[in-house]
Parts: C-alpha cells; structure tokens; sequence
C-alpha cells in the first residue's frame, strides 16, 4: 500500500521555552497507517533562540524530515503559515496547522485526520467547545469573543461550526495551495475557513482537548486581533481571491453559470454517444449536464484538485470514471484506445502548444467513425488580457481549424458558431479593461438571461466567442 504525507506546519515566535518540547510531541504523535510525516516549522523573525533550537533538535533526529524556514522581518501567523504551506514537499496529502506552544495536543492527531484518510472531508477542525475532550478553563471575554467570532464566520459563510479560531486546522495539501491567504496576523482563521466554505470544500469538525495558556504564561491573541478578524471576515466574504491560478478561478466562475453551460451541452449532445471520454472535465461544469443517460462516460484532467472534485462530484454516478490524463502525454491515452465513440474537448486545446498532436493523440481514442467534438474560442483579434490570464495560447479561425482537423485524419461534419452575445464584452473587458479575471458575480448575472441570448444569438452581425468542430474520425 502506498503511503500518505502529513506536514506539520509550525508557525513559532519567541517559543524557546516550549518548541523542543512540542517538536518531540509532534515526533511521537501518533499517525494512521502508512502515514509518514515532514515538519515545516517557520521562525517569524524571532528575538529569542527558538530557530536555533530548532536547528538543534532536527540535527539530533536525522530520521525525521525537518525544514526550518526563517522570515526576514516578523509578519504575523498567518504570513508564517503562507510560508510553511509553500515549503512543504510536492507529494505531501495532508497540512495540519500545529502551534508552537502546548495548548494542543499532537497525540489527537488521528482524530483530526480520520475524515480526511477516509474520504469523507476536505478540511477538519479541531473544536474546542464540543460536547468531549477536556480544557482548561480560561478567560470568558476571550470565550464570548471567540463566539461572537464564530457566529459572525458563520453567517458571512453559511456553515455551522463551533469554533472557527481553532489552531488545530489539517486540510488537503493540494487545496491548502490552491487557496491565496491574504492576511499576515491571525486573520488568517476566519479567511481559510471562509474561502474553504466558498470553495465548497467540505469542512468537518472533531472535538479536541485543550490546554490554554494565560497571558502571563505567553498567549498573543489580544483585542487588536478580534477587531482584526472582524476585518478578515468581511474581506473574504467579498474577495475575489479563491484561488492562487487564474485557471480554476476561470471555472470556478463558469460554475456559476449553469444555464449557459446546459446551453453548451445541448448544442453538441446531438453528436454524443454511450461510451465518451472528457478531456480537462476541470470541475465537472459540463460533465454534470453530459454524463446522465451515458453507459461510460469518462471525466479526466490532469490537476490533482480537479480530479479530487471530480471524484467527490461523481461518487454516487457509477456510469462515470475519474482519471487523470495529459492531453500532451501519448502513454495516457493508451488505457482507453479504440474505446470511446465520443471524444469532449470544451475549452482545452487552446491551453496546449502542440494542439495538432494532441489532436493525433485523440483519434487514437475513437472507435472507426466516433466523433470528437471540439469546442475552441474564435478569432484571434479577439485575443486579450483575459485570454493570457487562463492560459490560451491562442485564438482559432474556421477554415484554419478545419484544416487542422483534416490533417490529424478527422472528417470534418461541421463548424458551429457559438456565444456571439458574449464577444463585445470579451474584447471590451480583456483589451480596453485590460482585465484578467472572471468574476462568479459576472457570470450570475450573464446566466439569468441566457433564454434571451439563445434567442438573439444567431442574429448577431458580429464574430462569436467560440466555434466547435464537429469531426469524425475516418473509417
């Protein structure tokens, strides 16, 4: 069996009395099977000599991967965090959030990551106010506060957790790094926990032990940082920030589309067979209005978040198959060759350079005269800040990508002309705003009137957005 990564994010400043302590905690924390761990502690500029014994203690235990990383100025939690979620390793499952003092207790750490080893969750949250574990009993203005916190979180969010300034946070590391943090101070609570309810990550609570510490023991957290988190929590229910690549945020933004994307659907589904392969299903936007009715339907991509999504998205489809598959990678294609009567390629051979082998590639997928359906965006005119911001490559013409499609040994069925109502504010927004993001607000808004759009569409005197190719693969 495969093993897993957990890294253990330490945030630490001014914590020489208690860092070598929790760091041998951390090493003897107990974890699930096959779960190997890293340690990425961030010293915060610290005056004592807690990145010192640090360095120390990792030098007296070789057999365990500890990477110290020294800010240059002091910046706060939530910039150390920033920080450590950077510097974990690429084949790290699992980031869990561990303070650098003794409130929390690493010995809980199976019970923080069960739902995420088994599926079930995204994110889980230690709560200290569930109805077990033990804690020590502190401050009640800290507590209202934390309350009053929480249920403000709450309603910006719409969840229902009972603590939303727990420290003892672990998420996927592939969503953790797929998430920008904005704040630098401990702001950074309401905003992960926020943008992962935006994200619609599913957010799980267990109850945990805790020990706090008064102020004159260490504890930092004071009023400035409640007025702080006020701030946080309203600057993350309006941000546009979900994402750290201008790609998931395009299709985030497309999931709020839904009309416009069963649109799409129902223009090529005339074309569709029983046994068909998607190419970049990102997060299934279009795979949810295609796969019903299919005896196979297959939804690749190649990032491990969308294929996460996919996985969760379908879980209950048992006609639908999640895979990974580079478009710009022939052994991929190898599984499904000759397998398919349907090829779906919305809105990706524009994101690759070698657009004509990946369509070589394809044919490899299709049964004698299966059909590739191609949807690709228009006129290369029209090619501007938006464009750049997603990944495109390029803009398409008809006749040159007909003459693509011939030469990579398709027959070409048809070229259809799709989205003209769109292309003026595409051109407006990417070349004279400059722009270099959709925005959810923006597609909400486009999708109410899609019944006028279907409409009007084909009476527009102007070039469309996108044009799809319609091509068989020769007998």
């Amino acid at each position: 069996m495969a093993s897993t990564k957990l890294s253990v994010l330490i945030p630490v400043y001014n914590e020489e009395e208690y860092i070598q302590e929790v760091l041998g905690r951390v090493l003897r924390a107990p974890l699930p099977p096959d779960m190997i761990r890293e340690i990425i502690v961030v010293d915060d500029c610290s005056k004592d000599g807690s990145a010192e014994l640090v360095e120390n203690f990792s030098a007296e235990h070789p057999e365990v991967f500890i990477r110290l990383v020294r800010q240059p100025k002091n910046q706060g939690k939530g910039a150390a965090i920033r920080t450590a979620i950077a510097s974990v390793s690429d084949d790290s499952d699992y980031c869990l959030v561990q303070d650098a003092d003794l409130e929390y207790n690493p010995a809980e750490y199976p019970r923080l990551l069960a739902p995420l080893v088994q599926g079930d969750a995204d994110a889980v949250f230690g709560s200290r106010f569930l109805a077990s574990g033990e804690r020590r009993v502190l401050y009640y203005w800290h507590s209202l506060a934390n309350h009053m916190l929480t249920t403000l979180c709450n309603i910006a969010a719409d969840i229902n957790l009972t603590d939303m300034e727990t420290c003892y946070k672990a998420i996927r590391t592939p969503l953790a790094k797929s998430i920008p943090i904005e704040n630098d101070r401990f702001g950074i609570e309401p905003e992960l926990t926020i943008k992962l309810a935006r994200r619609k990550a599913r957010i799980y609570e267990t109850s945990i032990s805790y020990h706090g510490r008064t102020y004159e023991e260490g504890k930092k957290i004071g009023l400035k940082d409640a007025f702080e988190a006020v701030y946080a929590i309203f600057r993350a229910k309006f941000s546009g920030k979900l994402y750290t690549d201008g790609g998931p945020a395009a299709l985030d933004a497309m999931a709020a589309a839904p009309k416009f994307n069963a649109w799409m659907a129902e223009t090529i589904s005339p074309w569709m067979g029983q046994r068909v392969l998607e190419i970049g299903a990102g997060m299934g936007n279009m795979s949810r209005h295609l796969c019903p009715g299919r005896k196979r339907y297959v939804a690749t991509d190649l990032e491990t978040e969308h294929l996460e999504q996919l996985r969760i998205r379908f879980r209950n489809r048992p006609a639908v198959e999640v895979a990974y598959l580079d478009a710009e990678n022939a052994e991929n294609f190898v599984p499904y060759a000759g397998q398919m009567d349907t090829v779906v390629c919305l809105n990706v051979l524009e994101h690759i350079k070698d657009d004509a082998g990946t369509l070589a590639r394809i044919r490899t997928l299709l049964a004698p005269g299966g059909y590739l359906l191609l949807l690709v965006p228009n006129d290369p005119a029209a090619y501007g800040s938006l464009d750049k911001a997603v990944g495109h490559y390029r803009r398409y013409l008809k006749d040159g990508l007909s003459k693509l499609m011939q030469e990579a040994g398709y027959e070409v069925e048809t070229v259809l002309e799709f989205n003209r109502v769109s292309m003026p504010g595409w051109r407006v927004v990417g070349q004279v705003l400059k722009s270099t993001n959709l925005t959810p607000g923006g597609m909400r808004i486009f999708d109410k009137f899609v019944w006028l759009w279907r409409m009007i569409d084909a009476k527009l005197p102007w070039q469309p957005t996108s044009i799809i190719a319609i091509v068989k693969r020769k007998q």
